[in-house]
């Protein structure tokens, strides 16, 4: 029997959007309208989501993307995840007594990556000019966009900061020296100067579509944008979570020595579907842990908000998370044992583990030869003076260390999510992040901050998530593609930060098992845990840790309780924000969350 749901199910044949703004959607949309395939879809959707999502990401951050051509049916990765500068070293960090990434400023700043990557898949699969796709983003910049609730107030959470260090931030965000209004219009006008003037210099060149993509590439990695980068954290020093002012190390031949590239997906299979992530310089082979550990558990005669269901869900993410810390990185540094720790007999000795009680501490798994200890924190610590001093511009008190914690979790980034499926099949599905207007300060030649996504490194150099030069940080930014039985079926994904592989899989659970189709189980009670070491600055872990939307009803919560679960309560309608999109036949459908009232599916 159906439920009921706040939109429905968009189903259609000419093609899908669905994304976490509206007005990507609709750009993305557009582009279909216009005769364009998925891939320019998928393009001029993730430009303008930099623009009308600037608190979750922007120009200067970062995109993995994962897609399945129609005539192809073979699933590739754009890896857009750009990589530490070649000054970025421990022994740097230690000679200025730091000893955790900061969360925020240039010290973590790497390679922006996301443009590279839209690029790329643009000049080989996509069939418009630069100017078709870039024209929402641009359109939205000059023209003005509405600001949503969330970019106000994380704009308002950071106004000291923006006030008292980072002026050229206040000069775009804080417009007559406040923060602007919910659903105002809001212009950016020089990011928008900045890619009509790569559009400009990529026009030059002639009509050759591909010669002018190649064109708008030099002049992000080799032209006027990186010699802007390199200008500005050569002789900016800017306030970062260390409590003191640190020049950037990026440059110029950081961005020239990089490029976007196409990777081989890692998969599993789960009962009649493959589903497909990146490799485990993201968090993507998480997800497909969690699928393995749950294997043999009867998830279909559980209710789908009931306690067994979330039990049995969050212990198998317990164990996956752990090993996640343990063994991933950057598998170009690092080798991670991904056929074992993906293999059926590694994972029924773990799913063993799961009991009827709440675990209380991490249990990575035991590979011979591979791995760390996973190092980590307790959620609410005292002892680290970067983090108490992070943002408080003074010195830090009893009483404002409440404020500061409260401040630098309300102003963390988070990301962007879009997928679409076009009328020939065509499959997209892209987690844009990072460059968000709290990471670092504008670059007032640009109109927009780096991505401070090098947080994520570890200054230690016994684990696998150490910082290196030419590495990349093993992020949480994880688009997901299924099959089912041996053909496209869906692609899926949300923003989240460490939760984005527990939405995501509870959502693709619900559909295979409970019967959902993709709107009711976007929309069905959600539900995560913190029992894992965050990603995130300060890098602390909350052992026992659910979160639990206000929705699930007493007796559900009495009975997780009564495990041991450490439970927070949160509002209603304020977990998982994920979109989706399917095709069967020539039957495509798509889902958006509601919450926030941001995301939209649209199509026809």
């Amino acid at each position: 029997m159906a439920q009921f749901t706040t939109r429905p199910e968009i189903c259609g044949t000419f093609g899908v959007v669905s994304s976490t703004h509206w007005l990507a959607s609709a750009a993305g949309m557009s582009i279909l309208e216009r005769g364009g395939n998925a891939f320019d879809a998928a393009v001029a959707c993730g430009l303008a989501l930099q623009v009308v999502e600037p608190h979750n990401n922007g120009p200067g951050g970062e995109v993995p993307i994962i897609f399945c051509p129609a005539e192809r049916d073979a699933v590739t990765v754009v890896c857009g995840q750009g990589v530490a500068p070649a000054a970025a070293n421990i022994a740097f960090f230690e000679s200025r007594g730091i000893d955790i990434m900061p969360g925020t400023g240039l010290l973590s700043a790497v390679v922006p990556g996301a443009f590279d990557a839209w690029m790329l898949m643009l000049r080989d699969y996509g069939s418009l000019t630069l100017r078709e796709v870039l024209s929402p983003c641009i359109g939205y910049a000059r023209n003005g966009f509405p600001l949503s609730e969330p970019t106000c107030v994380v704009i308002d959470g950071v106004k000291p900061l923006f006030q008292e260090q980072w002026t050229s931030s206040a000069a775009v965000y804080l417009p007559n020296g406040d923060t602007p209004s919910v659903g105002e219009l809001f212009y950016l006008d020089q990011l928008a100067n900045t890619y009509l003037r790569v559009l400009q210099e990529a026009e030059s060149v002639g009509g050759d579509r591909e010669a002018q993509i190649e064109a708008a590439r030099h002049a992000w990695y080799r032209g006027f944008v990186a010699d802007a980068i390199d200008e500005f954290c050569r002789h900016t020093a800017v306030m970062d979570t260390s409590g003191e002012c640190h020049h950037g190390l990026l440059c110029a031949d950081d961005l020239a020595r990089w490029s976007a590239a196409y990777e081989t997906p890692v998969s599993r299979r789960y009962h009649e579907y493959e589903v497909f992530k990146t490799d485990s310089w993201g968090q993507g082979p998480v997800m497909l842990q969690q699928l393995a550990l749950l294997e043999d558990f009867d998830l279909g005669g559980m209710p789908p908000a009931g306690a067994q269901f979330i039990h049995t869900v969050t212990e198998c993410a317990k164990l996956a998370y752990a090993d996640r810390e343990a063994f991933y990185a950057d598998p170009k540094f690092v080798d991670v044992p991904l056929d074992v720790l993906l293999s059926d007999e590694y994972n029924q000795a773990r799913s063993a583990l799961v009991d009827e009680s709440s675990s209380m501490e991490l249990r990575p798994g035991v590979v011979e030869g591979y791995g760390g200890e996973p190092v980590y924190r307790a959620a609410g610590s005292t002892t680290d003076i970067a983090y108490r001093e992070a943002l408080s511009y003074g010195e830090p008190t009893a009483s404002s260390y409440a404020e500061t914690r409260q401040r630098l979790r309300a102003s963390r980034g988070d990301t962007c999510h879009l997928d679409v499926i076009d009328a020939a099949g065509n499959m997209v599905a892209a987690t844009p992040s990072g460059g968000w207007l709290q990471a670092s300060p504008v670059i007032p030649e640009l109109g927009w901050p780096l991505s401070a996504r090098g947080e994520m490194f570890w200054l230690k150099p016994d684990v696998p998530g150490a910082l290196a030069p030419g590495k990349r940080p093993r992020t949480t930014l994880t688009p997901s593609l299924a099959f089912h039985r041996g053909e496209p079926y869906m692609v899926f994904g949300t923003p989240g930060g460490d939760q984005q592989d527990q939405w995501a899989l509870h959502t693709f659970l619900r559909h295979v098992h409970h019967g959902m189709n993709l709107q009711e189980a976007v929309e069905c009670a959600e539900f995560h845990t913190k029992h894992m070491v965050d990603s995130f600055f300060p890098r602390e872990t909350d052992l026992g840790h659910l979160a639990v939307e206000g929705r699930i009803d007493e007796r559900t919560l009495r009975e997780l309780d009564s495990r041991g679960h450490r439970l927070e309560v949160y509002g209603d309608w304020s977990l998982g924000f994920v979109s989706a999109a399917s095709r069967i036949g020539h039957c495509l459908r798509a889902a958006a969350s509601p919450r926030f009232m941001m995301g939209y599916a649209v199509g026809r």
